[in-house]
């Protein structure tokens, strides 16, 4: 590659940029949503369940829609800039709504509120994550440049991430105090903190996409394939071991989901104290950076000394051990959230551990695809990924939410003013479901895609070698 051509450090950097925005507005939509609706505001879990479901299993069969329009898309700015611009600012306006609901709403309107804000946040944010990715072709030219860019913008998303889980519950907090006013409930220093928080967040998304806009320049005219719904189960179906590794990263990905859509509840209404959003920040902070360090340090420590396939089931028997502790230390009259970093060490190194991996596997399946049916569904396999994660969010916010119905677990409290321990009002009955939900439940999926994997899964690594073999030898 020539000099001239090569990438420059501010198209990088602008390229990173753009995922650290586009990854903080979406972990602010999928760990606050539920909390915000359904605590803050009152929508009944069930119903909350049923939309975060609908709208995720939806906006996973929107993907390879917006990508057929994204392809079909001819401007003099390139193809994918202007979705990419149109999309942000889109989705920037439709989160600042999704988190100001009008105070006067209430019942089915207020409801109503929330189907019609999630379900525009999730096209919305589909409009501009799409074209994102899809860009990279456009202005690298291959190779180790390409793969560069790729890990680079991957672990700045894993930063969007990590700031909105370290700075959300006590962000909030202070700017409801700052612009509620005295003596005004728990509730609704909540509720105005998330909806002038949530500008902030929003107006740093628009900064950061015209960053990478402006420093991004479409190189050429790519052609773009996108995969089609029925293209995606066809080569699912003709690929079993892409099926398999599919099923799994949905079983293990709902496990996970599960415990992250409850960990706030936890904190609030189990954990107890005054102090309970330090506490949540703290244990957020610590996993988050510990997620990260798994995924660059601990998953290419391991590979040195076992296979990728023994690293997949050390990372699950991790996650249950840590699952196990998590139940037991919550289980005890024990009030130093320290304590909890040992479980959380656990977790979150499997989590870190296993989305490398999972990525790792369907790679993997490609190669057996193209021995088995002759052609290599690249694109069809790599966009599932993106499907399947979805789809696993929808159905564990709706297990989730369901958990909290029938705990009856909500913000019912009175119209006193902030500095309330909420664990006060909460029976032991209610704190067991909470803490059974989010860890037994996690365990009984991961074992299942333990079974599972171990049943189905054939591509080892000298299999692996042989396929690649086989293939070179028909060329």
């Amino acid at each position: 590659m020539s000099e001239h051509n090569k990438l420059s450090g501010a198209a990088k950097a602008s390229y990173g940029l753009g995922a650290v925005g586009k990854d903080m507005v979406y972990m602010l939509s999928a760990s606050y949503v539920l909390y915000y609706f359904q605590d803050i505001l009152g929508v009944s879990a069930a119903a909350m369940g049923v939309i975060l479901m609908v709208a995720r299993v939806f906006d996973a069969f929107n993907d390879p829609i917006m990508g057929a329009i994204v392809a079909k898309t001819k401007t003099r700015f390139g193809k994918f800039r202007p979705w990419l611009l149109i999309g942000t600012i889109t989705n920037a306006i439709v989160l600042y709504l999704m988190f100001s609901a009008p105070p006067t709403l209430s019942g089915s309107g207020l409801v109503a509120y929330a189907a019609v804000t999630y379900i525009l946040w999730g096209v919305t944010y589909t409009m501009m994550d799409i074209p994102y990715w899809s860009m990279i072709p456009a202005f690298t030219e291959g190779g180790k440049e390409r793969e560069g860019l790729t890990t680079l913008a991957r672990s700045c998303a894993g930063v969007g991430s990590a700031i909105i889980t370290i700075i959300t519950v006590m962000s909030v907090s202070a700017l409801g105090h700052i612009f509620g006013g005295a003596d005004i409930t728990d509730r609704d220093v909540e509720r105005i903190g998330f909806s002038y928080f949530t500008i902030v967040i929003a107006a740093l998304f628009v900064l950061f996409t015209v960053i990478c806009c402006i420093n991004v320049k479409e190189k050429s005219t790519v052609d773009m394939k996108t995969a089609s719904i029925g293209e995606m189960f066809r080569a699912l179906i003709q690929n079993d071991q892409a099926m398999t590794v599919v099923v799994a990263i949905v079983i293990v990905n709902c496990s996970i989901y599960i415990t992250s859509n409850l960990v706030i509840y936890f904190f609030k209404y189990d954990f107890g104290t005054v102090g309970w959003r330090g506490a949540y920040t703290l244990f957020s902070t610590f996993g988050g950076g510990i997620q990260i360090l798994a995924m660059m340090l601990l998953y290419p420590f391991l590979r040195r000394f076992f296979t990728s396939i023994k690293i997949y089931f050390i990372s699950m028997g991790m996650a249950i051990a840590g699952y196990i502790m998590l139940l037991v230390l919550a289980s005890t009259k024990m009030d130093n959230v320290y304590i909890l970093f040992i479980p959380a060490f656990f977790i979150f190194s499997a989590n870190g551990m296993l989305a490398v991996i999972t990525t790792v596997f369907l790679a993997n399946t490609v190669d057996y695809g193209e021995l088995k049916n002759g052609r290599r569904d690249e694109s069809v396999i790599f966009s599932m990924q993106t499907f399947v994660v979805k789809l696993a969010s929808g159905v564990s916010a709706f297990i989730a939410a369901l958990a909290l119905q029938i705990l009856q677990l909500s913000n019912d409290t009175a119209e006193t003013t902030t500095d309330i321990d909420y664990s006060q009002g909460v029976d032991i009955m209610q704190k067991m479901g909470l803490r059974m939900t989010m860890t037994i439940i996690p365990v009984i999926g991961i074992l299942f895609a333990i079974f599972w994997f171990k049943k189905k899964y054939i591509l080892t690594d000298e299999k692996i070698e042989e396929i690649s073999s086989e293939i070179a030898g028909r060329k």
